[in-house]
């Protein structure tokens, strides 16, 4: 009996030391010497790439809304609700869909508040800018979502429209392996390079 109970014990504990500790910590090691920038989350100087982040002003390209952006949305004081989880507009947001259905009122008021907001700033939302991802934090637009934006972006920077077509389609990452999803544009690389067209 005391010979079972000690190999259970000494299994337990190297499974705990090597599971737990040293094949973590080896996972970890490997991923920072490989893949350093993807083991990190991604991170430029201005956000990450992985994590949809809160454009508000109109010189900038917008994400999709996450769980609290509809509801955050005010046009009046030029609030989109953002598309960050993280904290939008002093409430923080949600990793999740809102899950509500097709017949929620809610839903409904929301939605029209947000196409509202697009129409204030001289855009014809998508549907994708007017709904959140599964997600909640979905940082990718498709190259429709950034060209339906462009008059509101050129109005509020002076850089032609031409020019931002062009910054459009060196965004579009085409699909994952070419079949996998569709394109998509990350905003956060595509605001990055209209950043570099204002200098």
């Amino acid at each position: 009996m005391l010979a079972h109970l000690r190999r259970s014990l000494v299994m337990a504990v190297f499974c705990l030391v090597f599971f737990g500790f040293v094949y973590a910590f080896a996972g970890t090691g490997v991923a920072q010497v490989l893949f350093p920038f993807h083991a990190n989350g991604s991170v430029t100087k201005n956000g990450s790439l992985l994590i949809g982040q809160n454009w508000s002003s109109p010189k900038w390209f917008h994400g999709r809304p996450d769980d609290a952006g509809p509801y955050a949305a005010n046009a009046k004081n030029n609030v989109a609700g953002g598309d960050n989880p993280l904290v939008a507009n002093g409430s923080h947001g949600e990793s999740a869909a809102t899950n509500l259905g097709p017949r929620s009122k809610l839903l409904e008021t929301n939605t029209k508040a947000l196409v509202a907001y697009w129409h204030n700033l001289g855009v014809k939302p998508t549907i994708d800018l007017v709904t959140t991802s599964g997600s909640g934090y979905d940082p990718d637009i498709s190259a429709l979502d950034a060209t339906v934006q462009i008059p509101m972006v050129a109005k509020a920077t002076g850089i032609s429209p031409a020019h931002l077509r062009t910054l459009i389609a060196q965004q579009t990452h085409p699909a994952q392996w070419g079949f996998m999803g569709s394109s998509f544009i990350d905003v956060l690389q595509l605001n990055e390079g209209l950043a570099k067209l204002e200098k």
